[in-house]
């Protein structure tokens, strides 16, 4: 009842919202301009006040209403101007589910990246990532500057009761302050029993500048709720041609087997057997400049400028994340048949729990030594980072000081973009992790394009859940007098101790060649690992003892077959050196045969397939009850291509899109069904035939 009163709460403070008009815009960068320029001026791409070019110009009344002109947005710790994204013929750029990752057969169960991805970041990582892509995080928030206000609702329904939900609206109150809210939740009780998530997000983001330019206050708030239900995947040797109806509900499952159906409401959800993670995070970021003043002189008015110089930035970030899996209805025979977890026949409860907190005070100055170049700037800083960890049995608590630089150019002349950074801790239990990253983009002749090469490395403590014990004495079961030295784990977790690991150490060099005109894209990446850390069972980690690299190219390219048929091709190459503990297929690819175009002055459609393979490889297993992927090199995974057929179209600010999901699982073994299921890890089938119908709609007030 609590969330559904929030729930009414956000939907009526977006509609009395929109009836508020925005003023004026600003510019998103580093620095924000604010005042109405006149006619013959406007902003470039770095916020500079520019004469319009009138050269091969036509007449041309300006719509209020055009969202390109009015809508701008920037990512958390970026300045590149972003524009609303209009395209249809993809679904998964608004889908929270890239096509790059699968999932453990539902919508909102972990999900694992087929590319490979390793952890690049120092310092602390409570090293809980299967559920990474359902959360709101401060790098994927929008931080929009608008001149009207702005909504967007979302709603998608699936088979089996699946469902998505979010709202979001921005507006500027003033010229110079800017908020935004973002709701989402997502439901579904999934195919197979025991296997239904609910999960809801939340974010509330402001923007303010002072009227004389010199002060600005960012404002993040964030909240986060996982549920998902574990069933440990089906038994071995299920049969599904034998299941009632080829209902996969039917199928016997590992964890939680007797409960009965799962509920198939969106705003909430009860789980008996499964995880719960909860996070809640603050940020505020304000800052005071330092710089020149100027004006702008006009027939009859003046324009006041101001260009910053010297920047003096703090960055207050609180985050409180609840790790948990809990079981009910314990079955002690599938624990110790399954997963080799003994738990006594008379146990009603099995539950482990992790919970941190963190609190971190960054202090940053920043120099911009161009004034008319605002995305050219060096910036130091220094940050206090205080951790509390408690789990079952210990409170753990972390003090760490870290300092950092960074630089970034994109040059005056646009041709050529530089981003350096680095980050070092120098006291505290992270002493020594670090984080270096940079990159040189240069333009290619007549901005046909762009070049892109850079370089990173990371050398990192293993995550808490992998490596952080204690010794303990406990007494000799053969002699009671007898005390023994015992390796236990921190995290309340059930995890098997091994010894203290090394830290990590990843290289990671990389090159992008994007063409747009040619509708070519190429990368490469190679990775060096050392010390590579991993779950090589259930229960315990393990470390690479020596050296091993991956390879992994990408194409992506759209080819014009006609006048209305276009085919995209993407592909995914990845290949191992040495001993590496990591399985990847070979190659990972979807093609899309569209009929496209624009019809009836306002209708854009865009219908097809969608196929997407991998090759065969042994894909990671999964274990529910410490919620990781682990290392497996027993079970090979033989899937036939995932079939799609879509209907996307666009009317207006109004976009549809119906999908026919996983054709291929047709079976005539049995009658007529759609049970020839493939499999996403071991024990884990996928969904069957799925219908998707979704709306996306914008509107500008």
């Amino acid at each position: 009842m609590r969330l559904l009163n929030r729930i009414y709460f956000l939907v009526l403070l977006c509609v009395c919202c929109t009836v508020v008009h925005a003023q004026y815009p600003q510019n998103s960068t580093n620095q924000s301009y604010n005042d109405t320029l006149p006619n013959g001026y406007d902003y470039d791409s770095r916020g500079n006040i520019i004469r319009k070019d009138s050269s091969n110009q036509t007449l041309k009344h300006r719509d209020q209403y055009e969202d390109s002109i009015t809508i701008s947005f920037h990512y958390w710790d970026s300045t590149r101007i972003n524009k609303l994204d209009s395209s249809i013929n993809d679904f998964y750029t608004r889908f929270p589910v890239p096509w790059t990752y699968h999932d453990l057969g539902n919508f909102g169960t972990a999900a694992e990246s087929f590319i490979f991805q390793p952890n690049m970041k120092a310092g602390f990582d409570a090293g809980f990532h299967a559920f990474d892509i359902y959360r709101y995080t401060p790098e994927n928030t929008r931080f929009f500057q608008t001149t009207r206000p702005y909504s967007e609702t979302v709603y998608l329904l699936g088979s089996r009761a699946e469902q998505l939900i979010n709202l979001f609206h921005t507006q500027n109150r003033k010229s110079n302050f800017n908020f935004g809210l973002d709701f989402k939740v997502l439901s579904s009780p999934g195919a197979y029993r025991n296997q239904s998530t609910n999960t809801s997000n939340g974010r509330i983001n402001s923007f303010y500048q002072s009227d004389n330019k010199r002060y600005t206050n960012a404002i993040l708030f964030i909240t986060n709720k996982i549920l998902a239900s574990e069933n440990g995947g089906v038994k071995p040797n299920q049969n599904f041609d034998s299941l009632a109806f080829n209902d996969p509900s039917g199928a016997d499952i590992k964890l939680g087997n007797d409960l009965g159906p799962a509920p198939r409401s969106i705003f909430g959800s009860t789980i008996a057997t499964g995880i719960q993670y909860k996070e809640l995070s603050f940020i505020m970021r304000h800052s005071y400049d330092f710089g020149q003043k100027d004006s702008l002189v006009t027939d009859s008015v003046t324009y006041k400028l101001f260009y910053p110089r010297i920047r003096m930035q703090h960055t207050f970030q609180y985050s409180k994340n609840s790790y948990e899996f809990h079981d009910y209805l314990p079955d002690d025979s599938d624990y110790n048949k399954y997963f080799n977890y003994n738990i006594s026949p008379n146990q009603d409860t099995v539950k482990f729990n992790d919970t941190w907190q963190s609190v971190t005070n960054e202090f940053a100055l920043i120099s911009y030594p161009q004034k008319n170049n605002l995305n050219q700037f060096l910036k130091l800083d220094a940050g206090l980072e205080l951790l509390k960890g408690e789990t079952q049995s210990f409170t753990t608590t972390y003090n760490n000081v870290y300092v950092g630089a960074e630089y970034r150019n994109r040059t005056h002349n646009q041709l050529y973009d530089i981003e350096a950074s680095g980050k070092l801790y120098v006291t505290g239990h992270y002493l020594g992790d670090y984080a270096a990253y940079i990159s040189f983009k240069r333009s290619l002749r007549n901005n046909v394009g762009s070049l892109q090469l850079g370089f990173q490395n990371t050398s990192r403590t293993p995550s808490f859940i992998q490596n952080e014990y204690f010794t303990d004495s406990v007494i000799n079961k053969n002699d009671a007098t007898d005390f023994v030295l015992v390796q236990r784990a921190r995290t309340s977790y059930p995890i098997t101790p091994n010894g203290n690991l090394n830290k990590e150490n990843t290289a990671r060099l990389f090159a992008e060649i994007d063409v747009p005109p040619a509708a070519l894209k190429l990368s490469a990446e190679y990775y060096i690992l050392t010390n590579y850390t991993y779950f090589k069972d259930m229960y315990t980690p393990a470390q690479t003892s020596s050296l091993f690299n991956v390879l992994h190219i990408y194409a992506e390219k759209k080819m014009r077959v006609s006048k209305f048929f276009n085919w995209y091709l993407e592909g995914h190459l990845q290949q191992t050196a040495g001993n590496a503990p990591v399985n990847l297929p070979l190659v990972f690819a979807r093609s899309r045969f569209a009929f496209e175009g624009n019809f009836f002055k306002n209708l854009v459609l865009s219908t097809g397939l969608e196929v997407i393979y991998n090759t065969p490889y042994k894909a990671d297993g999964y274990s529910p009850l410490t919620g990781q992927f682990v290392y497996q090199d027993t079970s090979t995974i033989h899937n036939l291509p995932n079939i799609n057929y879509y209907f996307n179209f666009r009317i207006k600010s109004f976009k549809g899109f119906i999908r026919l999901e996983n054709l291929n699982t047709i079976s005539f073994t049995n009658g007529f069904s759609f049970n020839n299921y493939n499999y996403s890890a071991p024990g884990y089938p996928t969904r069957g035939f799925w219908l998707r119908l979704g709306i996306w709609w914008s509107f500008v007030n």
